[in-house]
């Protein structure tokens, strides 16, 4: 059987792309009642949704990371991507403490925001999950006092690219206090 190949070349692209996170949403995901993301088949780019649900946002600065690791095996025939999320989260409160057990006991979808406008989808099939992190108080007092959490996922396509558009369309509101986003609002 032969493999599908790539169909197109790439250009040597200019020097304008920045690290870093700009934000993170957290969805509810329950196998097969997600928030129904809708891929372009030519593209492989989420272009739409179609469930209601709603998604929390979380704003980030500084050491957050997101990394996906191609793990491939000729002898098995297999092919799959492990993508890890890292987020720093300064400063510790009673709310972020019960956030923070609620999210290592659940396996969210989880939206990644870089600095360069680029949006992508982490556990769209298996959700993510909490496989690390720290409550910290630091020691010193220039030290962090707040959490790190891992998420990794294993997913059989490297983390989907977002269209901008979907994030702004009007399925989404935003509330001013607890930044949450109801889709289907």
């Amino acid at each position: 059987m032969a493999c599908t190949f790539i169909s197109d070349g790439r250009a040597l692209n200019c020097k304008d792309s920045v690290g870093g996170l700009k934000a993170v949403y957290f969805a509810a995901f329950d196998e097969g009642t997600d928030i129904g993301w809708k891929k372009d088949a030519s593209t492989d780019v989420i272009d739409d949704i179609t469930n209601a649900g709603t998604i929390y946002k979380y704003d980030l600065k500084g050491n957050s990371t997101f990394e996906q690791t191609i793990n491939s095996s000729r002898e098995n025939g297999t092919v799959f991507y492990e993508q890890a999320l890292n987020l720093t989260l300064p400063k510790l409160s009673a709310v972020d403490n019960k956030a923070v057990k609620l999210l290592a006991s659940a396996n969210p979808q989880v939206i990644v925001e870089d600095y360069n406008g680029n949006l992508f989808l982490i556990g769209r099939e298996h959700g993510a999950d909490v496989s690390g992190g720290t409550i910290v108080t630091g020691g010193a007092m220039g030290d962090m006092s707040g959490y790190t959490l891992t998420f990794t996922g294993m997913e059989t396509s490297p983390a989907e690219f977002i269209v901008p558009d979907v994030i702004t369309a009007t399925l989404w509101s935003f509330a001013a206090n607890d930044v949450t986003i109801d889709l289907g609002a």
